[in-house]
C-alpha cells in the first residue's frame, strides 16, 4: 500500500506514459504534474475544438489528484468502475488518491483503457 504521494504520483504517471504514444500528447510533465491532451480537430457538442483533454495525475495538499475526462465527457462511465474507484470521485472528473494499492491501480489502468477505446470511438484520439 503506497500512501507517499510522490510514490503515488509517479505510479499513476507511469501508467498515464504509454499513451503518449497512442495518439495524446503531453504538455506538462513536471515532478508534480502530469497530463495527456489529444490534438485532434474535432467537434465536441457541435463546437469545433482544436484540442481534447483525456486524463492527468497532480500532487496537491491533502491528496493525488487523478483527473479522468472521459467520465465527463459519458458520465455512464461511472458505472464500469469498480466501487472502490468510484467512491474516490469528488465533483465531476477528479479522483482524489490518499492511498493506492494494486487493485486500485488495476481499476485505473482499466478506466484509462476504457476511456482510451471510448476516445477512438468516437474519433477523438
Amino acid at each position: 500500500m503506497k500512501t507517499d504521494f510522490i510514490e503515488i504520483f509517479q505510479t499513476i504517471r507511469a501508467v498515464l506514459q504509454p499513451y503518449a504514444t497512442l495518439g495524446f500528447s503531453n504538455r506538462l510533465n513536471t515532478e508534480t504534474t502530469y497530463d495527456l491532451w489529444s490534438d485532434k480537430n474535432v467537434v465536441i457538442d457541435e463546437k469545433k475544438r482544436n484540442e481534447v483533454y483525456f486524463a492527468a495525475v497532480m500532487i496537491h495538499k491533502g491528496h493525488v489528484g487523478f483527473y479522468y475526462m472521459p467520465v465527463y465527457a459519458e458520465p455512464e462511465m461511472k458505472r464500469i468502475f469498480d466501487p472502490s474507484l468510484l467512491q474516490l470521485l469528488k465533483g465531476k472528473s477528479c479522483f482524489h488518491i490518499k492511498k493506492l494499492d494494486d487493485a486500485l491501480l488495476g481499476h485505473i489502468e482499466d478506466a484509462l483503457a476504457e476511456g482510451y477505446r471510448l476516445y477512438k470511438e468516437k474519433g477523438w484520439v
